[in-house]
């Protein structure tokens, strides 16, 4: 049965990490008063927004709406979950915490991050060591990858035998169902039942491991030295802690490059990115070893608005970059694609050309409708009606994806310019396309119109406001508690919120402690508590407080409550008459 991390120890971190000294250490923070800002690390702006309040030690951006705890930042910087979010802090702030994380199958995943580092360096030390790595070190130099890139991407060498891994495990006594669940070894076909039934994965490979964003091996990527070998590439298989579609290959060390530049460079391989990296391209990443999915772009939504796309210029790359374009554009990213020569993948051409070179590439991107275009062109003649006819259409699939009225604007207005099309026969046709597709994304007021998102009624949020200073007046719990029933409050997260509040008065805790109790916690949530708690107080003086205030919202939400009874049994009065 999986353990949970003591409150007692949780509420020992959250104390021991000031949310300034945290936040402050990922971005610049101003005094602003009694409290800190900055501009906001996870949306693009130029007047600060975002507010720090060391008193309640929650965050809060009044631009994008993204605030919480010191929890809740490291879980939105890092793109984590919340545990992995405690041990972030718990590390940091020299806090133990005894604890292991056992799955329901028996792997213990703490102790597979520390087998697979562990096999990574063992690679590592096989490249720089072994005689019989001799070949691999060669690949390296005429590949042109400096010893600080090697060292640096711990890239190794898997020997040419069929046991190493199995006999080095046998000698630290990893236990074998762990080694097997890591992916390193393989069962034989037909194997009796008495030993010799495994043997490892990677042989005669050259070795590269594959990082979390946490920097921790959960996987790796060999490969072959041997011309004889079918596979170029061998990857590790899913895995308790690899799951190839929610990994970037190199995002450990990208990512705070990413955050700063707000752009990434989207690449096919493992060298690819190495090169760029060692180039100065610090923002590569590429998947690993599949093709982009919705998981990989949400990762990277996280960290970046906008992504170039660097694929290998033949048939298969054109194709795959425009697919991986138009999953970026469908989650909101700005998207480019880089084009270069015939023959060349971005490590050939920043070996030959140079990083100038490179960059002028990354400089002179197309848009995903001038890249498909211009790619299409060569393949449809579109000086003929059917050319045309075929090129718009694929264009306007494209186009069709974006969730952002102004980029789909701008997109035909390209479209129209690069293939001497009228925009409003482009308009049209992509308003058919999308009533056939059941596209709701696409605002058309010749549409019915799709039924608004309830709001949040604004009693709702302003109780919440005054709930927050149920601390420092006690009265707000038993006016609340005595003459409204919490059924009555609409919003969930209202809702939710209220009641912690009320358990923070009961239990002589603080709000975010009883918001990470309650059942429907949620990022959300989160966001919704960091809002009301760092508003600016409605109450100036001592002749209307915080209890005058929540009393008259009371009144108001039962007069509410009662005109809609009234109006609904009037209504079916009317109805009976009829």
């Amino acid at each position: 049965m999986a353990r949970i991390i003591p409150k007692r120890t949780l509420e020992d971190i959250r104390f021991r990490n000031d949310i300034v000294e945290v936040i402050g250490s990922y971005i610049t923070l101003k005094k602003a008063g009694s409290s800190f800002k900055a501009c906001c690390p996870f949306h693009k702006e130029k007047t600060p927004s975002f507010h720090v309040n060391p008193q309640k030690q929650i965050y809060h951006c009044f631009g994008c709406g993204a605030g919480g705890d010191v929890f809740g930042f490291i879980m939105q910087q890092e793109g984590v979950d919340f545990t992995t979010a405690v041990k972030i802090l718990a590390q940091k702030a020299g806090v133990e915490l005894n604890l292991e994380e056992a799955e329901s199958d028996g792997i213990d995943k703490a102790a597979l991050y520390k087998l697979l580092g562990e096999v990574a360096q063992l690679y590592h030390n096989a490249l720089l060591e072994r005689k019989s790595a001799q070949n691999a070190r060669e690949y390296l130099e005429l590949r042109e990858l400096s010893g600080e890139t090697v060292k640096e991407f711990l890239i190794g060498y898997a020997p040419d035998r069929w046991d190493a891994v199995l006999t080095w495990a046998e000698k630290k006594k990893y236990k074998h169902n762990l080694v097997e669940a890591s992916g390193l070894i393989l069962k034989k076909d037909n194997a009796s039942s008495r030993g010799g039934e495994y043997y490892d994965r990677f042989r005669n490979r050259l070795m590269f491991p594959v990082f979390d964003e946490q920097s921790r091996v959960i996987g790796f990527s060999g490969r072959t030295l041997s011309d004889e070998e079918s596979a170029k590439y061998v990857n590790s298989p899913e895995t308790p802690v690899f799951h190839k579609s929610r990994v970037l290959y190199a995002l450990d060390k990208a990512r705070r490059h990413i955050v700063e530049n707000r752009e990434a460079i989207v690449c096919e391989g493992q060298i690819d990115v190495i090169r760029c990296h060692q180039a100065g391209f610090n923002t590569a990443v590429a998947s690993q070893g599949t093709a982009f999915t919705e998981d990989h772009v949400h990762i990277l939504r996280r960290y970046a608005d906008s992504v170039c796309i660097v694929f290998d210029p033949d048939k298969a790359g054109q194709d795959a970059a425009i697919r991986t374009a138009t999953l970026f554009m469908s989650d909101g990213l700005a998207t480019r694609i880089a084009t270069l020569p015939k023959g060349e993948d971005p490590d050939s051409f920043i070996r030959k050309k140079g990083a100038d070179a490179f960059k002028a590439a990354l400089d002179s991107a197309y848009t995903v409708i001038g890249f498909q275009i211009n790619t299409l062109s060569e393949r449809e003649n579109i000086g003929t009606e059917i050319g045309a006819m075929r090129v718009a259409k694929a264009v306007l699939a494209t186009i069709s994806q974006s969730p952002n009225a102004v980029q789909r604007a701008k997109l035909i207005q390209e479209t129209a310019e690069r293939l001497n099309l009228p925009t409003t026969a482009l308009q049209d046709d992509l308003r058919h396309m999308m009533r056939r597709q059941g596209n709701r994304r696409l605002e058309l007021r010749s549409e019915s119109a799709v039924p608004e998102q309830k709001q949040t009624p604004k009693e709702e949020i302003e109780l919440c406001e005054h709930m927050a200073h149920i601390a420092d007046c006690a009265e707000l719990g038993t006016i609340v508690r005595s003459y409204l029933p919490l059924e009555m409050i609409s919003d969930v997260h209202c809702r939710t919120f209220v009641e912690a509040a009320l358990q923070s008065q009961e239990k002589g805790i603080d709000i975010q402690e009883a918001l990470r109790n309650a059942d429907t916690y949620s990022s959300e949530l989160e966001q919704l508590a960091a809002q009301v708690q760092m508003m600016p107080t409605k109450i100036r003086g001592e002749e209307f407080s915080h209890a005058d205030a929540v009393k008259d919202l009371v009144l108001l939400m039962w007069r509410t409550k009662l005109t809609h009874e009234r109006a609904e049994l009037e209504k079916k009065t009317d109805e009976r008459d009829i």
